[in-house]
């Protein structure tokens, strides 16, 4: 298990994150991502990061009052490209609505 402090970077962190993920953590371990909480919206688009990353989102928590903790566990390769398959294969079908027309 890894620990990252992305306080520093404000707003900026996600591509810090990603490349955490990829380059420092081993298939199957765990990151425990700390970043300051700002207008609200970084903590659903950290989850929309991890998620379009294909590694698994395992908890997302309030640290205190101006900070917020992400753990994430870096999946498999081929689980990784078969969740960014699927991924892709869901945002090019049509939706329901779009179907009805």
């Amino acid at each position: 298990m890894q620990r990252y402090d992305l306080r520093h970077l404000k707003n900026e962190f996600y591509d810090r994150m990603s490349e955490l993920i990829d380059k420092e953590l081993k298939t199957g371990e765990v990151g425990i991502f700390l970043f300051e909480v700002g207008d609200f919206s970084s903590i659903q688009k950290s989850a929309d990061v991890i998620k379009a990353s294909g590694h698994d989102l395992m908890n997302s928590l309030k640290f205190n009052e101006v900070d917020w903790t992400i753990v994430v566990k870096k999946v498999d390769e081929n689980i990784r490209q078969e969740r960014l398959k699927s991924l892709k294969n869901e945002e090019s079908s049509p939706t329901d609505e779009e179907k009805a027309e």
